[in-house]
């Protein structure tokens, strides 16, 4: 597809305030009573209250976090849509889904768009985003699964549903905030939630209140359920933040998403959280998020997870170069002894598998390296 081609089937990134706005006469149909009860809603909706769903708008211009009414027409690579309660149900053709429209970067999955228009996309997560593929990894062999938007939930006055309305609204308090301890990787599937799970129960085993967020990614249950399983009191994700997605959203947008995620987890007096930041570390929202400074200045640390001794070695000296303080090094490279000792060679951090992640001493010894020293409200016994 030449690049002319992918533009004009792209949908322009949306102007703040955007989102929502009464579309033009005639766009909204009336939503029948009844006529969602059927429609499987996908996890990324599960703040929406669809009974604001009025009407039916068939003429507007897509916008990242518009819930969309769409009909699956072939199933390929996802053909099990993730729910909100965790639930991964199977698909049939001719199903009707609630998802949302969103971009998607994933090397390992799709690069997908949303597109100009309603009409034809594809199913690019099973967490429910909807889009326009453009291209995925080879061993994606049938492709993504091809639904068929039917228009765009609007309320009574035609206005579009969007993840935005949906929000949290952060709240100020005056309670101490929980330290911030954040997992970053080389790239996707660096073992980066796996590791921040194995964390958050070793600390949660050291008798500390712990919370978990994702701040950056695609919308997907799977890693939602793994810290509460994990044993994180509070769980959250950019969702909760009004963002399906947050490819392409912008760093201003980003920076709103971890504020109001960190405000949030301040809320229930917690003694540390674990925020995962997705990707890898050259991918632009990442790079752009670890290299701000107002980021740096928020949290205590970063757990950095590497596929090998060199994407550990690299990725320790791209953050110590803008100034973080990588606690320790994890991820996949600690699956292999020999791997693990190639990094510990290069590294001045420790190279820690899971099983002393979930550890509650050597957990704990990695809250005691941070930089701000602050004491923990909770006594650690053992």
């Amino acid at each position: 597809m030449t690049s002319e081609a992918l533009i004009s089937k792209i949908a322009p990134e949306p102007c703040p305030g955007e989102a929502g706005t009464i579309n033009p006469a005639g766009a909204a149909r009336p939503l029948a009573n009844g006529r969602l009860d059927a429609a499987r809603a996908a996890f990324v909706t599960r703040r929406v209250d669809l009974g604001d769903a009025r009407t039916l708008l068939t003429n507007a211009a897509p916008r990242a976090g518009d819930v969309v009414l769409a009909r699956v027409k072939r199933l390929r690579h996802h053909a099990r849509l993730q729910l909100a309660n965790g639930r991964r149900v199977q698909l049939f053709h001719g199903d009707e889904i609630v998802v949302c429209y969103g971009d998607r970067y994933a090397p390992q999955q799709f690069e997908a768009y949303v597109p100009a228009t309603i009409g034809p996309c594809h199913l690019v997560a099973s967490g429910g985003v909807a889009a326009h593929a453009v291209n995925w990894h080879q061993r994606i062999q049938r492709g993504p699964t091809e639904i068929e938007v039917l228009g765009i939930l609007g309320d009574a006055e035609g206005r579009a549903l969007n993840l935005r309305h949906y929000a949290l609204d952060p709240q100020r308090t005056e309670a101490p905030r929980p330290r911030l301890i954040v997992v970053a990787g080389t790239s996707m599937d660096s073992g980066k939630t796996t590791a921040g799970a194995h964390l958050v129960r070793g600390l949660s085993r050291a008798g500390l209140r712990v919370g978990a967020a994702k701040v950056t990614g695609t919308g997907a249950c799977n890693d939602y359920f793994l810290m509460q399983d994990a044993g994180a009191s509070v769980v959250l994700d950019f969702t909760d933040a009004g963002h399906v997605s947050t490819y392409r959203a912008g760093e201003p947008a980003i920076r709103r998403i971890v504020e109001t995620l960190s405000a949030e987890l301040g809320r229930h007096e917690l003694d540390v959280a674990v925020l995962e930041v997705a990707d890898g570390l050259v991918q632009a929202e990442t790079a752009a998020l670890l290299s701000a400074a107002w980021f740096r200045h928020a949290i205590d640390g970063v757990v950095f997870c590497a596929q090998d001794a060199m994407g550990a070695k690299a990725g320790v000296d791209w953050l110590e170069q803008r100034g973080h303080d990588v606690l320790a090094v994890s991820g996949v490279l600690t699956a292999a002894p020999l791997a693990m000792r190639e990094a510990g060679d290069l590294v001045q951090q420790p190279v820690i598998g899971l099983d002393g992640l979930s550890d509650r001493y050597v957990s704990r010894s990695l809250l005691a390296r941070d930089a701000r020293g602050v004491e923990l409200r909770n006594a650690c016994t053992g």
